[in-house]
């Protein structure tokens, strides 16, 4: 089924697209014939949504086991890509500070990328803690060649690389710690998380963002750059920030905002309540592939 999926201009596509396809869990997510694509449970079964920007608008593909998920597989890719947001708002409040002026000019209408599951992408956020993007990646992967649920043959097309959906919490509590090529400490936190999810102790629901907040951050090993990729990403907060991220850092130096994560936050203050889009600006001064449309 095809829909154009509308949005309040102005769109920057570059690290919207490039953010997501840089990140892609292998055979859940692919950039394949112009287009993000990537897997969905819906509640009549698995499903593809493939996004490619338009003229017009975005150009939807959702190839769905049952039709009545329509709406509401259309409805996860507007979150995927932040199009409900206000960009008019949202640059002119950040375009009052002065080094973040010409980011914003440069490229108005940069947009969060979301999750379309905040399971998902806290367990996500587990294995890309300390790590780069590509070991995250690797990580991924592997739990989702295990644990994840295979997709009914022919659904993703031909040439597609997708393969699965990502694995459910209830189904990585069976992982096994040794099968985790990583740290002991951040094995724990991925397994105490997953737990927490499968029995319902941790809800992330983007309808409480506190509530949500607050249960992720009392596990043990979910620092704050943890909780607040959370809050960005999945649960849609649009005043999430990252001080503590490496490329923040990074950022603010090149830029010359404050170094020390305390004084970083206080000049912060002014890009509320947008900080997460202040976010994606400021990683847009790094050169880095979540920042360039794909090839």
């Amino acid at each position: 089924m095809h829909r154009t999926l509308g949005f309040t201009a102005p769109l920057c596509p570059d690290n919207l697209f490039g953010h997501l396809v840089a990140t892609a869990v292998p055979g859940v997510e692919e950039w394949h014939d112009g287009a993000y694509r990537r897997t969905l449970a819906l509640p009549g079964g698995p499903g593809v949504v493939s996004l490619r920007p338009g003229d017009a608008g975005i150009d939807a593909t959702l190839t769905l086991t049952d039709d009545a998920d329509l709406d509401a597989a259309e409805w996860l890719a507007r979150r995927l890509l932040d199009l409900d947001a206000d960009p008019v708002i949202v640059d002119d409040t950040l375009r009052a500070d002065p080094v973040l002026a010409p980011l914003v000019d440069a490229a108005p209408g940069r947009r969060v990328p979301g999750a379309p599951d905040p399971e998902e992408f806290a367990v996500r956020a587990v294995l890309g803690q300390q790590v780069s993007t590509a070991a995250a990646r690797t990580h991924a992967g592997r739990l989702v060649r295990g644990y994840g649920t295979p997709l009914p043959d022919g659904l993703a097309g031909p040439g597609s690389t997708l393969t699965h959906l990502f694995p459910s919490s209830p189904a990585l509590t069976a992982v096994d710690p040794d099968e985790l090529a990583m740290p002991r400490t951040r094995r724990r936190t991925l397994l105490t998380l997953v737990a927490a999810l499968a029995d319902g102790e941790v809800v992330l629901d983007p309808a409480d963002v506190p509530g949500s907040r607050a249960a992720l951050g009392a596990l043990p090993g979910i620092g704050p750059w943890t909780v607040d990729s959370v809050a960005m990403r999945a649960l849609g907060d649009p005043d999430a920030f990252l001080p503590t991220d490496l490329g923040i850092r990074v950022a603010a130096e090149r830029l010359g905002l404050p170094g020390k994560d305390r004084d970083l936050v206080a000049r912060a203050e002014a890009w509320r309540p947008y900080r997460a889009y202040a976010t994606q600006y400021l990683w847009a001064a790094l050169d880095h592939a979540v920042n360039v449309m794909p090839g």
